[in-house]
C-alpha cells in the first residue's frame, strides 16, 4: 500500500485501522468532500471517482435535488416504524412498480437484506402455490454469484473467501455455471422455486453472460413454472444505459432486486418489486423492517427516480458507455487480457494483479478498484463529463504502457 507523508490522512489512516474492524482493504485516501464524479481528500487534493460506490451513485455525489429533498423531509419526520403508515412509502411503492413494470413493492434497507427477501418469498410461493414438499424448495443460484453478505448469501458463493469460517450454512442452493443454459436446464426439478441471477456479474470482474442467455433462462423458468429472480443491485437503475440490463433482452423477472442507485447514495434503499401473486405470500408478522420502507428513505428515492428520468441519466449511460469502451479497446498494453462491459460498467483484465495499477491511478487523481484480483472495475456516476472519462482512460492508458 502506498504510504504517505501528509499528516492528517496519516492520522486518520492510523485511527480507523486502530479501532476499526479490518473487513476492508481500501486505498489509502480520506475523502473529506464530494460533488458530481468529483471527490476532495482531507489535504484538498481532487480525484475522479471511478467506481461510484459499487454503483451507488449513478446520480452522482450531493446531487442538488437529492439534497433538498432529504432535508426538506428530515425537516418533517425520518421514521414511523411499519407499525404506522407515512406519506412516502404510497408514493415510492407506485412510482418503482410502474418503472419495475410489476405490481407489488417491498422496501428493505441493504441489497442483501433484499436478496434475504427475495428468497423467502421464492420458498413460501413454492410451497404455498406451486406445492413443493416442505422444507424441500430448492433455489438456483450461479458460480461467480455475489448477492450480498449475510451468512445465507456467503453459503452459496463459489467464492471459498467469503465462505471460510462462516459455517454451517443454509442448505436448499444449486449451483451452476454461469450462462450455461443447458446447465440450468438440467439442475431443475420439481422442487425448484427460483432461479436466482446477476444479468452481469460486476464482482466477478464484470462477466457477461452469453447473448441470448437471460431470453433462454427467462423461457426455461416459465415452462416449469420457476420464478425468476433478478439482482440488478448494482447494473439497475441506468448503470448498463437501460433501465434493467434484462431490458436488453426483453427479458422481465418474476423479482427484480434493487438498491444501491436507488437512493443516490443518501440513504440505504432497497426493495424487491415482484408480481402480486409472489409477494402476496407475505402476511403482516412473517417479514419486516423496522427502517425498511421510512419516510425519509422513500423520500429520498423518490427524488432519485426523478432524477434519473429528467436529466436523462440513463440515456446519457448508453451514449458515454459506448465512448468509454471505444476508448478503452485502444489500449494497447501487453498488461491488457480483456475489455468488456456496457454503458458506463466497464471490466480491464489484466494479466497480472490490478491492485498496484489502482495504487497508480490514486496517484494520478482516478479513483477505481480492482474486483477478483485482475480486474479494474470502471463505473463512474453517470453525471460524468465526456471530457473527465476520456482523461481518466489517458491515465489507464499511461498507467498501464
Amino acid at each position: 500500500m502506498p504510504t504517505t507523508s501528509h499528516s492528517r490522512t496519516a492520522e486518520l489512516l492510523a485511527t480507523e485501522d486502530t479501532w476499526g474492524a479490518h473487513n476492508y482493504h481500501p486505498l489509502p485516501i480520506v475523502v473529506a468532500h464530494a460533488k458530481g464524479a468529483w471527490v476532495t481528500d482531507v489535504e484538498g487534493r481532487r480525484y475522479l471517482d471511478c467506481l461510484s460506490a459499487y454503483s451507488a451513485l449513478n446520480q452522482g455525489h450531493v446531487h442538488p435535488t437529492l439534497l433538498a429533498a432529504f432535508v426538506e423531509q428530515a425537516s418533517r419526520v425520518t421514521l414511523t416504524s411499519r407499525a404506522f403508515r407515512n406519506d412516502q412509502l404510497p408514493l415510492f411503492c407506485e412510482e418503482l412498480a410502474g418503472l419495475c413494470g410489476l405490481d407489488t413493492v417491498l422496501p428493505m434497507n441493504s441489497g442483501a437484506e433484499a436478496i434475504e427477501t427475495a428468497i423467502k418469498a421464492a420458498r413460501r410461493w413454492g410451497y404455498r402455490r406451486k406445492g413443493i414438499a416442505a422444507d424441500a424448495a430448492e433455489v438456483i443460484v450461479c458460480d461467480g454469484n455475489f448477492h450480498g453478505r449475510t451468512t445465507t448469501i456467503v453459503g452459496f458463493s463459489s467464492d471459498s473467501e467469503y465462505r471460510r469460517d462462516f459455517g454451517p450454512f443454509t442448505p436448499g442452493f444449486v449451483n451452476v455455471p454461469y450462462g450455461d443454459i443447458d446447465a440450468l436446464a438440467a439442475a431443475i426439478t420439481p422442487s425448484t422455486a427460483a432461479f436466482l441471477v446477476e444479468p452481469i456479474q460486476c464482482e466477478a470482474g464484470i462477466i457477461m453472460p452469453p447473448a441470448g442467455y437471460l431470453r433462454a433462462a427467462a423461457d426455461l423458468c416459465r415452462r416449469h413454472n420457476v420464478l425468476l429472480i433478478a439482482d440488478e443491485i448494482q447494473t439497475g437503475l441506468g448503470r448498463t444505459g437501460t433501465w434493467f440490463a434484462c431490458e436488453r433482452e426483453s427479458v422481465q423477472p418474476d423479482i427484480y432486486v434493487l438498491g444501491k442507485a436507488l437512493s443516490g447514495g443518501f440513504y440505504p434503499v432497497s426493495a424487491c418489486v415482484g408480481r402480486r401473486e409472489v409477494m402476496d405470500v407475505f402476511e403482516p408478522g412473517s417479514h419486516g423492517s423496522t427502517f425498511g420502507g421510512n419516510p425519509l428513505g422513500c423520500a429520498v428515492a423518490r427524488a432519485a427516480l426523478r432524477v434519473l428520468r429528467e436529466e436523462r441519466l440513463v440515456e446519457r449511460s448508453a451514449e458515454l458507455g459506448a465512448i468509454l469502451l471505444e476508448a478503452l479497446a485502444t489500449i494497447d498494453s501487453p498488461l491488457v487480457h480483456q475489455v468488456r462491459g456496457i454503458g458506463l460498467l466497464a471490466g480491464v483484465e489484466l494479466t497480472t494483479a490490478a491492485r498496484p495499477y489502482c495504487e497508480k491511478l490514486l496517484d494520478r487523481g482516478v479513483l477505481c478498484k480492482e474486483t477478483h484480483d485482475r480486474v479494474i472495475r470502471l463505473a463512474p456516476p453517470l453525471v460524468i463529463e465526456q471530457t473527465d472519462l476520456l482523461w481518466m482512460v489517458e491515465q489507464l492508458r499511461d498507467v498501464l504502457s
